[in-house]
C-alpha cells in the first residue's frame, strides 16, 4: 500500500495567494483560518480516509438478499465524517451547515476523493441530492428529510439512466401517475445508479426522473420526483418499505467500494413519490445536481492525478537504479515534471471554477463562464486524470502494475469519470453547441479576452518563448472559431459535431495554460522576497507553466490544423 501525501503548499497557494478566498468577507475567515481548516481536513484524510482505500477496494460491495453491503471498513470513516462535521462543510448555516468559500470546500473534497474516490461518492451524491431538495423542495421535505441527510442517517442519489436510453434521457420509460394529495405512483427501472443503495444509510432518498400522463415525448415532458426507499410518515419518521428494490449491482473495473445499482420502482407493489419543482421541469431541476456531479467528475480526475503524482515523486526519490535514485534519470524527471504541471493545472482550474460560484452570487455574469468551464472540468480533468495515473504507474515500473504501491487502483478508478454523468463526447457537444454557439460565443469571447490580457502582460524577458507560443495559439483559436461558426451558418452540423471533442481539448489546454500562467507570474513576483523554502516552491510554479506550454499547449497548433484542414464529413466515410 502506498503512502498518502498531499501537495498542501500548492493548495494553499491557490486558495490564499492566487484566489485570496480570505477576502470573501461573508465567511469571516482569515488566511490562517483557511489554512487551519485545510490542515485539519488533510489530517483527517490521511489518518482515516486513505487507510480505507485499498481494503475497501479489495472487499468491494456485496448484494445479499436484496440488500447492498459495503465493506465494513467504510462504516467507521462514514460515521466520523458526519460526526466531525465534515459533511456540513460548505453547506448553508440555515440547515446546520458550516459556510466556507466554495473553493475551500472543493479543495477539501479533492483531498478526500483522491484518498478514496469510491467512498466519497456516498456522501458526495447525498450532498448533491440534498442541495436540490433545499432549493426546490416543499416545507415537508425541508423539515423532515434535510435534517436526517445532514446527520448522515439518510443518504441520497439521482436516478436518470435506463436500459436502452443511456445518454438519450428523453427516451426514458419510467412513469409517474397521480395518486392525490401530491403523491405519485412511480414505476420503472433505473440502471447505473451510483451509490444507489447501501447499508451506510437507514434510508435513501432517490431523485427520479419520470414522465407524468400529460408529459410529451422527449426531455420537455419529464418531471422530477423524490422517492424514498422507505416511506416517510407524516411526522417525519421512517415507515414501511416503499417497494424500491435494488435488483442487482454491477461488477466493475474500478470504484469497487461504490455500489452501482439497478433499482426497480413499483414492480410488485406501489412505490410512492412526491413531485419536486414544477411538472415538466424535471431536467432543469435535475441539472442543479448534474452540474455539481459533473464538476465532481472533474475533481475525481484532478484529485487522483495529484495524489498519483505525489506517490510517484516519493517512489522515484527512493528507488535506485544504475547507481542513483531514478528521479535523477532524465526521462523519469521529464515525466514527473509533466505530471506535476498537468495535475497542478487541473487543480488550479477546478478551484478557479469553484471560486466563480461565489462570484456568481454577487454578479450573475459569472454564471455563463461557469457554464463554459463545467464541461471543461469534467471532460479534460477526467481524461487527463487517467493519463497522469497511467504515467504514475509507468514511473513505478513493474511494482506499479502490482497492487503493492496502490497506483494501479488510480488507473482503474479514474476511467469511469470519463463515462458517467454524461460521457466526455456528450460534454464536448454541450460545450460547443450549447455553451458557445447558442449564445453567439459571448461567454467564450469574455473568457478569451481575459486570457489575451494576461498573455499580453507577460514579461518577454522571462517568458518570451511562452508568450510567443500562446499568441499563436490564440490566433489559431480565432480561426477555428470562425470556421465552426461558418459551419453553423451553413447548417453543416456534422462537421461541427465531429470536431467538438477536438475543440474542447483545445479550449481546455488553453484555459489550463492560462491558469498556470497566472500562477507563474504571481510566483515570479514573490521569489525575490521569499524565504529559502518558499523561493524553491515559487520556482516550481514558474517551471510548471513552462513545462505545460512545451509539452501540452504546443499541441493546440496541430489540433487547430486538424480542425481546419480536415473538412470531409466523417459520416460519409466507410468503416
Amino acid at each position: 500500500m502506498g503512502h498518502y501525501k498531499a501537495d498542501i503548499r500548492d493548495v494553499e497557494f491557490n486558495l490564499t495567494e492566487l484566489l485570496k478566498v480570505q477576502d470573501w468577507k461573508e465567511f469571516g475567515l482569515e488566511e490562517n483560518d483557511v489554512k487551519g481548516i485545510l490542515a485539519e481536513y488533510n489530517k483527517y484524510v490521511e489518518n482515516e480516509v486513505f487507510p480505507t482505500r485499498e481494503p475497501s477496494d479489495q472487499v468491494g460491495v456485496k448484494h445479499v438478499n436484496g440488500k447492498v453491503i459495503v465493506p465494513e471498513v467504510l462504516h467507521g470513516v462514514q460515521k466520523s465524517f458526519y460526526d466531525n462535521g465534515w459533511f456540513a462543510l460548505g453547506m448553508p448555516e440555515a440547515i446546520g451547515g458550516t459556510p466556507v468559500p466554495e473553493s475551500l470546500y472543493v479543495a477539501c473534497m479533492s483531498l478526500a476523493t483522491g484518498a478514496n474516490c469510491a467512498w466519497t461518492m456516498y456522501p458526495g451524491l447525498s450532498r448533491a441530492a440534498l442541495n436540490v431538495i433545499n432549493l426546490k423542495g416543499d416545507e415537508f421535505m425541508k423539515t423532515h428529510i434535510i435534517p436526517k441527510m445532514m446527520q448522515g442517517t439518510w443518504g441520497g442519489t439521482m436516478c436518470l439512466t435506463e436500459a436502452g436510453a443511456g445518454s438519450d434521457v428523453g427516451a426514458l420509460r419510467t412513469t409517474a401517475k397521480p395518486l392525490g394529495n401530491g403523491k405519485y405512483a412511480i414505476q420503472g427501472t433505473k440502471i447505473f445508479i451510483s451509490s444507489g443503495e447501501s447499508d451506510l444509510y437507514e434510508n435513501n432518498i432517490h431523485l427520479v426522473l419520470a414522465r407524468t400522463p400529460g408529459g410529451e415525448e422527449g426531455t420537455k415532458g419529464i418531471s422530477l420526483f423524490v422517492v424514498p426507499r422507505f416511506k416517510i410518515n407524516d411526522d417525519g419518521s421512517m415507515g414501511e418499505s416503499n417497494n424500491v428494490v435494488c435488483s442487482k449491482i454491477e461488477h466493475k473495473m474500478g470504484i469497487h467500494a461504490s455500489a452501482t445499482c439497478e433499482i426497480q420502482f413499483g414492480q410488485d407493489t406501489q412505490s410512492e413519490g412526491w413531485l419536486i419543482g414544477e411538472e415538466f421541469e424535471g431536467m432543469a431541476t435535475m441539472f442543479i445536481m448534474m452540474n455539481e456531479a459533473r464538476l465532481y467528475c472533474g475533481i475525481q480526475g484532478e484529485s487522483q492525478a495529484n495524489l498519483a503524482y505525489m506517490m510517484a515523486e516519493k517512489y522515484t526519490k527512493e528507488r535506485a537504479q544504475f547507481g542513483k535514485e531514478i528521479i535523477h534519470h532524465p526521462d523519469v524527471r521529464r515525466n514527473l515534471l509533466k505530471m506535476r504541471a498537468l495535475s497542478r493545472g487541473m487543480r488550479a482550474l477546478c478551484l478557479y471554477t469553484a471560486n466563480l460560484f461565489n462570484k456568481a452570487h454577487h454578479d450573475h455574469k459569472h454564471e455563463a463562464i461557469i457554464g463554459l468551464l463545467t464541461p471543461i472540468c469534467k471532460a479534460y480533468c477526467s481524461e487527463q486524470g487517467f493519463n497522469v495515473s497511467s504515467l504514475s504507474l509507468q514511473t513505478h515500473g513493474g511494482y506499479g502494475y502490482c497492487t503493492e504501491y496502490g497506483v494501479e487502483q488510480f488507473v482503474r478508478d479514474t476511467q469511469i469519470a470519463m463515462i458517467y454523468e454524461g460521457t466526455n463526447g456528450i460534454q464536448a457537444i454541450d460545450f460547443v453547441m450549447r455553451k458557445i454557439l447558442k449564445d453567439g460565443g459571448k461567454a467564450l469571447t469574455a473568457l478569451t479576452q481575459e486570457i489575451v490580457a494576461s498573455v499580453q502582460a507577460l514579461d518577454e524577458s522571462k517568458f518570451k518563448r511562452e508568450k510567443d507560443l500562446f499568441s499563436k495559439v490564440l490566433m489559431s483559436a480565432q480561426g477555428v472559431m470562425q470556421q465552426i461558426s461558418g459551419y453553423a451558418k451553413n447548417n453543416q452540423y456534422n462537421l461541427i459535431l465531429q470536431n467538438c471533442t477536438e475543440f474542447l481539448n483545445f479550449a481546455s489546454q488553453m484555459v489550463i495554460a492560462w491558469q498556470l500562467l497566472q500562477s507563474a507570474v504571481l510566483a515570479d513576483q514573490k521569489i525575490a522576497s521569499a524565504s529559502a523554502e518558499n523561493k524553491k516552491y515559487y520556482e516550481t510554479k514558474v517551471t510548471d507553466f513552462k513545462v505545460y506550454c512545451a509539452h501540452y499547449l504546443i499541441h493546440n497548433l496541430s489540433m487547430a490544423k486538424t480542425i481546419s484542414d480536415f473538412t470531409e464529413d466523417m459520416t460519409s466515410l466507410e468503416i
